[in-house]
């Protein structure tokens, strides 16, 4: 009796949704770890068209907390060629050791959503317990501007960054990269561009469960990956709107989807971090064995029972996610040591 009033209830919430769904529904967060469930998943909300991209740009950015003792400023950094201005934000913690490291970050969603303000308390927390700069871009976004304008627009926050190091008291052989999501993936883009163009360097690549490869559209079989979150539905949408055409079996234009890469020889050491429901662990873990194969140091964590984002939701209220988050902090710290 209690299992079929938990699933006429979920149906209830999924507005409409028949008890076959809903049970189906339930029995994909079955694979969820038990400490990261929460009724929010019993919601699936597929990006799949225009209609709803328009309703979840109209969902308020959450701005969430600065740590404390970090001063945070905006800025605009100056058109760059055929490229636009580009807005930033630039966090110092008050205690910092000069020259210092800095990160570039970049935030995710999907590469047609998300602001930087969402990452406040994330971008200050590395500001302030790494004791870094930290420059968060507010890069274009497809399907208004497709590849390679987000990119393109990372690359200028990078040259500023680099450009700048002695006014902002940087060390420019201690410049890393991170992202999440499609900020990861534009994290391994970048990193493989500045290593074609001879620079800026680049000391370290941070990448949280990056948005890889859109191949992954190609794919029927998930393995129950994909389930809760991000789903293959969204992904197709993302990837179709960043390039400007379907996925296929080809993609000629270099970074446009860096897991296509043949020689990662070179490039910065990394971390990936990524759980092992989530739609993209299959395309991390091959990209991160792939760096290694080549020579790159790089640490990969997988969680499992972890969906798409959920640090971002459990963060300082479940173990495994803030030994994610600690795990993903203390590489960057190492990365930056190494490059004294």
């Amino acid at each position: 009796m209690r299992k079929k009033t938990l699933v006429l209830a979920a149906s209830l919430l999924l507005g409409g949704m028949t008890v076959r769904a809903a049970t189906r529904r339930l029995r994909a967060l079955r694979s969820v770890a038990p400490e990261l469930r929460s009724p929010l998943l019993l919601v699936p909300v597929h990006l799949g068209g225009p209609r709803t991209l328009r309703l979840l740009r109209r969902v308020p950015a959450g701005r969430t907390r600065i740590a404390p003792g970090v001063a945070v400023a905006k800025g605009t950094l100056a058109a760059r060629g055929e490229h636009p201005p580009v807005d930033v934000y630039v966090y110092q913690p008050s205690r910092r050791s000069k020259p210092s490291g800095a990160l570039l970050w970049i935030h995710g969603g999907g590469f047609v959503l998300g602001q930087p303000v969402a990452y406040h308390e994330l971008a200050s927390r590395f500001a302030r317990e790494l004791g870094i700069v930290v420059v968060s871009v507010d890069y274009r976004l497809a399907p208004e501007h497709p590849f390679p304008a987000g990119l393109e627009d990372c690359w200028t926050a990078l040259s500023w960054l680099h450009d700048h190091t002695e006014e902002l008291g940087i060390d420019p052989g201690r410049l890393a990269v991170g992202g999440d999501s499609a900020g990861g993936g534009l994290t391994a883009a970048l990193s493989q561009m500045a290593l074609d163009r001879g620079g800026p360097p680049i000391c370290f690549q941070l990448m949280l469960y990056p948005m890889l490869d859109d191949r992954t559209v190609l794919r029927h079989d998930h393995a129950g990956t994909g389930a809760v979150a991000w789903s293959p539905v969204s992904n197709r949408y993302g990837w179709t709107a960043y390039l400007g055409h379907t996925p296929g079996p080809d993609e000629p234009r270099p970074y446009a989807a860096p897991a296509r890469r043949d020689d990662l020889s070179g490039l910065p050491p990394a971390w990936v971090g990524v759980g092992d429901i989530d739609l993209f662990h299959a395309e991390d873990v091959a990209y991160a064995d792939r760096l290694s194969e080549a020579g790159v140091p790089c640490e990969l964590l997988v969680v499992p029972g972890m969906y798409h984002g959920a640090d971002t939701l459990f963060d300082g209220k479940v173990p495994s996610m803030t030994a994610f988050r600690a795990s993903m902090i203390d590489a960057l710290r190492r990365g930056l040591a190494a490059a004294r």
